[in-house]
């Protein structure tokens, strides 16, 4: 799954120019790889219709936004040009905050390349996760993607991605999780750490623990210790699982018969005595 030599040099001295500024960038080195550098329309420059990511944090773009303003653009957008305009190849939080800045031009590579439908979501997924932009379903999503498109094993990906293949693994499997564990791990409710926690557990038992998390403001280990509660009594014997309601059928008779305060457990009766004369009207009843 090798990147075409020529948008491969090309995205590098992008990659370089993250950490410099664009007056770095070798101009003559990029128009000998077939790109140049200009400024472009923001409207004549369409997304890339693969683009993994849905989720674009609008504080963090308008801090963007903000300093574009304030000190220009130092990290060009890479493109190629179609018969229409431009289809944008790297940089979307970076077109969405000129956008918001209501800047008319951006500054961007333009690569002559012809690139397919399969190198065009290849190129948008892998620049994502290699930069971490994506939340953890949109990162389970790109690694679920290109392990399809290129028929490859999570082995395989991790030398692509230069990610572990136990992250990739325990990433992917965040995808079983319900649609309403993962909304609430994509608006950020939740950390990739409760969520791990919620897998194998079925859609009902992660809405009411999440709402616990929530409402409790759980940490991971107390979330792992309550799935562990959860999971040890599910797994008791059938007749121990009755044992433990053992008090349950007498609890109306028990109440009405104790003229105390009491708290009716699952095995026990616990009784609260507020003077000596109800301690000696108690010891009574054994008597009658």
């Amino acid at each position: 799954m090798a990147l075409g030599r020529g948008l491969g040099e090309i995205l590098s001295e992008v990659e370089e120019a993250y950490e410099k500024d664009l007056s770095n960038i070798d101009s003559f080195e990029l128009e000998a790889q077939g790109a140049r550098v200009e400024e472009l329309d923001v409207n004549s420059i369409a997304p890339n219709p693969f683009q993994p990511r849905k989720h674009f944090d609008e504080k963090a773009l308008q801090e963007l936004s903000e300093s574009i303003k304030e000190h220009g653009l130092l990290q060009p957008i890479v493109v190629i040009e179609k018969e229409d305009g431009y289809l944008l190849i790297a940089g979307e939080r970076r077109l969405r905050a000129h956008k918001l800045a209501k800047l008319q031009q951006i500054k961007a590579i333009i690569a002559q390349v012809d690139i397919g439908e399969i190198r065009l979501r290849e190129l948008a997924l892998i620049e994502n996760i290699q930069r971490e932009d994506l939340n953890a379903i949109e990162l389970a999503n790109s690694y679920a993607e290109l392990i399809e498109v290129h028929k490859i094993t999570h082995e395989e990906l991790s030398d692509i991605v230069h990610k572990s293949r136990s992250q990739i693994t325990n990433t992917m499997r965040l995808l079983t999780l319900s649609s309403y564990a993962q909304k609430e791990l994509i608006s950020g409710k939740i950390s990739q750490g409760h969520a791990k926690v919620l897998i194998g557990l079925d859609e009902e038992k992660q809405k009411i623990l999440i709402q616990s998390i929530l409402g409790q403001k759980l940490s991971v280990r107390d979330t792992e210790k309550m799935i562990k509660n959860y999971r040890e009594k599910k797994a008791l014997p059938a007749a121990e699982k009755k044992e433990d309601f053992l008090m349950e059928p007498y609890r109306i008779q028990l109440s009405s018969a104790l003229p105390f305060s009491h708290k009716i457990k699952a095995k026990s009766i616990e009784i609260n005595f507020k003077n000596e004369d109800e301690v000696k009207a108690f010891l009574s009843l054994f008597y009658r």
